[in-house]
C-alpha cells in the first residue's frame, strides 16, 4: 500500500537525520546513523518492510548518488593525463595486487568458501573489495589540512586512478548480470557500452551545457539547469540500462561528463542536487542497507569469514605499498594507508549486488560490517600516517594536477587570486634567437607574447623545432605566434582556466579584461600547483 511505503520513507528519513546530528556529536560517520536507523526499524523493532514503492526511491538514491561521485570526484581528463605517468603505474599496481588476491576467494580457486559466483559476481565482489573510496580519503586530507600538500596530492592523485579503474570494471561487470553472453554477444556488449559511453561524453560534454545557458538567458526559468540535470539523468540511466549498463554505471559517466561544466553552472545546480541527495535520497538508500543486515553471516564457515576480512586488507596495503614503491612517491607506506580509505561507495555496490541476487544476505551482511569498520578506523589510522609522514624533497607534482584536486582544494579561488600582474613578458619584435637566449626556463613549454597590453599570442616550443636554426636571429618572435589561442578572464574559476589548459594542450593561458579585453597577464598550471603547495613550504 502507498499510505505504508509513505510512512515507511517517512520514519526512516526522521530517524535518519536525528540519528545523523547524534552520531555527529560522537564523531562517528553518517553513514554509520543511516545504517544503524535501517537495523532500528527493520530486524530490531520491524516497523519498515522494503516494499515495491520503497525499491523506487531506493533505486533514485542509487543514481544520484553515483551522478554525484562522478560529477564531484571523478576526474577523466586527469586519468588520461596520467596513463603514462608514474601515478598511473603507482595505482594500478595498488588495484592489481588486491583484485588478484580476492579473486582466490570469490572464484574458490584454492578453498571452497561456499560463495558460489560466476565469474562475472567473483570479479564484480573482488572488485569492490580491492576500491578506494576518494571521498573518504579526501575528507581526511582536508580535514588533516594535508590535501594542498606534497604528500596529500600524491596520495589523492593515485586514489583518483585506482578509484575510476575498479568502478570502471565493477560497473561493466554488473552491467553483465542480466546477459547470458557468448563471445560474440560479449563483442556487441561492449560496442553498445562503448557507443553509450561515446554519445554521453559529447551530449554531456558539448551539447548540454550549451543548450542550459541558451535556454537560462530566453527561458528565466528559475532552478532551470537543476531540473533540466535531474530530469535528463533519469533518461540517460533508463539509455544505460537499455545499452547493457546498469543504471549506475550510466548516472556516474553522466556526472563525470557533467563535470567540465562552467563553475557558474556547477555552483547553482550541485549544491541543490546535494541537498536533495544528502536530506533525502542518500539517507533512505543507506538506511535500506541496514534493513538488509541480520545475523546470518554468523552461518558462514569460520574460514571464510577470516578470508574476507584479511586477505583483501593485507593484499590492498601490500599492493598499495609495492606501488608507490615501484613508481618512487614519497613516503609509500602513508600513501599506502591512504589507498585504505573505503566503506561508503563500497556498501552502495554491495547493496546492488545483493538486489541482483549475485550474494546472499549473509554475505552482504559480513561485507557491510566490514566496510562500517573502515568507516570507523580507517580515517583515523590515515590521519595518523598523514601527519608522521616527512617529505623527503623528491616530491615531483603531476605534468597535469587532476580539476577534482583543484574542486576540493581551491573552492571559491578565482584567476585573478593567482596572476602575477608584474610578470614581464617577451614581445613579437624580438627574435627567436634572443627569445631562446633570454626566456626558455626549465619546465616550462609554452610563452605568452605581449605589446603594450595586447595580446599577441602563444609560442610553444614545439614550434621552433620547424624552424631552421639559421633563420632565428632574423624570425621576429610575432610572426610564430599561434594567434586567436584560448584565454580566460580574472573573475573566472581556477577550475575552469585549468580544464581549457588541459583541453587545449597548454600549460600557461592568457587573461583579458572581460570588457576591454586587454591582456594583464597569463596563468600556469605551475602556478596553480605552487599556491596549493604553499603553505607545505611554509611550513618547513
Amino acid at each position: 500500500m502507498l499510505e505504508n511505503a509513505l510512512l515507511s520513507v517517512g520514519l526512516l528519513i526522521v530517524v535518519a537525520k536525528l540519528a545523523e546530528g547524534i552520531f555527529r556529536r560522537l564523531r562517528l560517520s553518517s553513514i554509520i546513523a543511516y545504517m544503524a536507523t535501517g537495523v532500528l526499524l527493520g530486524p530490531v523493532l520491524g516497523f519498515v518492510d522494503l516494499s515495491e514503492q520503497l525499491y523506487v526511491l531506493l533505486g533514485l538514491g542509487i543514481f544520484l548518488y553515483f551522478f554525484l561521485i562522478g560529477l564531484d570526484e571523478i576526474d577523466v581528463t586527469g586519468f588520461m593525463a596520467a596513463l603514462r605517468g608514474r601515478f598511473f603505474v603507482a595505482a594500478l599496481i595498488s588495484v592489481v595486487i588486491p583484485l588478484l588476491a580476492s579473486l582466490v576467494i570469490t572464484l574458490d580457486l584454492l578453498h571452497d568458501f561456499g560463495l558460489r559466483l560466476d565469474f562475472d559476481g567473483a570479479l564484480a565482489l573482488a572488485g569492490v573489495l580491492s576500491l578506494t573510496s576518494l571521498g573518504v580519503l579526501a575528507k581526511v586530507l582536508i580535514d588533516t589540512d594535508r590535501l594542498r600538500q606534497p604528500i596529500g596530492i600524491e596520495m589523492f592523485t593515485t586514489a583518483l586512478i585506482a578509484e575510476l579503474l575498479l568502478l570502471l570494471m565493477v560497473g561493466l561487470t554488473i552491467g553483465e548480470f542480466t546477459h547470458a553472453l557468448n563471445w560474440t554477444g560479449v563483442l556487441i556488449l561492449l560496442g553498445q557500452i562503448a557507443g553509450f559511453i561515446v554519445v554521453t561524453w559529447i551530449l554531456a560534454g558539448r551539447v548540454i551545457p550549451r543548450l542550459i545557458e541558451l535556454l537560462e538567458r530566453l527561458l528565466r526559468v528559475p532552478h532551470l539547469s537543476f531540473g533540466l540535470i535531474l530530469g535528463i539523468l533519469l533518461i540517460v540511466v533508463v539509455f544505460a540500462e537499455k545499452f547493457g549498463l546498469h543504471g549506475s554505471l550510466g548516472a556516474l559517466v553522466f556526472g563525470v561528463a557533467l563535470s567540465r561544466l562552467p563553475h557558474q553552472v556547477q555552483r547553482e545546480i550541485v549544491p541543490s542536487l546535494k541537498s536533495i541527495a544528502d536530506g533525502f535520497f542518500v539517507p533512505l538508500f543507506f538506511t535500506s542497507a541496514g534493513l538488509h543486515l541480520d545475523l546470518s553471516f554468523t552461518e558462514l564457515p569460520l574460514l571464510t569469514i577470516a578470508a574476507l576480512m584479511v586477505v583483501p586488507l593485507v593484499a590492498k596495503f601490500a599492493g598499495a605499498s609495492l606501488g608507490a614503491l615501484v613508481a618512487r612517491l614519497d613516503a609509500p607506506f602513508t600513501i599506502a594507508t591512504g589507498l585504505m580509505a573505503k566503506g561508503v561507495v563500497e556498501i552502495a555496490i554491495l547493496l546492488v549486488l545483493h538486489e541482483h541476487d549475485v550474494i546472499g544476505r549473509p554475505v552482504f551482511s559480513l561485507l557491510v560490517l566490514i566496510m562500517l569498520t573502515y568507516i570507523l578506523f580507517s580515517p583515523p589510522l590515515i590521519g595518523f600516517a598523514v601527519s608522521r609522514a616527512r617529505p623527503s624533497g623528491r616530491f615531483t607534482p603531476p605534468e597535469t594536477l587532476p580539476p577534482a584536486l583543484v574542486r576540493f582544494a581551491l573552492d571559491d579561488i578565482t584567476v585573478g587570486d593567482v596572476i602575477d600582474r608584474t610578470h614581464a613578458y617577451p614581445g613579437p619584435e624580438l627574435s627567436v634567437r634572443e627569445f631562446a637566449d633570454e626566456w626558455i626556463v626549465p619546465h616550462q613549454h609554452d610563452y605568452v607574447v605581449s605589446e603594450n597590453g595586447t595580446l599577441v599570442g602563444i609560442v610553444s616550443l614545439s614550434m621552433l623545432g620547424y624552424l631552421p636554426k639559421d633563420s632565428w636571429f632574423d624570425t621576429p618572435l610575432g610572426r610564430i605566434a599561434r594567434e586567436n589561442t584560448p584565454n580566460t578572464w580574472p573573475d573566472e574559476h581556477v577550475e575552469n582556466a585549468l580544464h581549457r589548459m588541459m583541453e587545449y594542450s597548454l600549460t600557461v593561458m592568457p587573461v583579458l579584461e572581460r570588457q576591454s579585453r586587454r591582456f594583464v597577464g597569463a596563468i600556469s598550471s605551475q602556478e596553480i600547483l605552487e599556491l596549493m603547495t604553499a603553505e607545505a613550504r611554509g611550513a618547513h
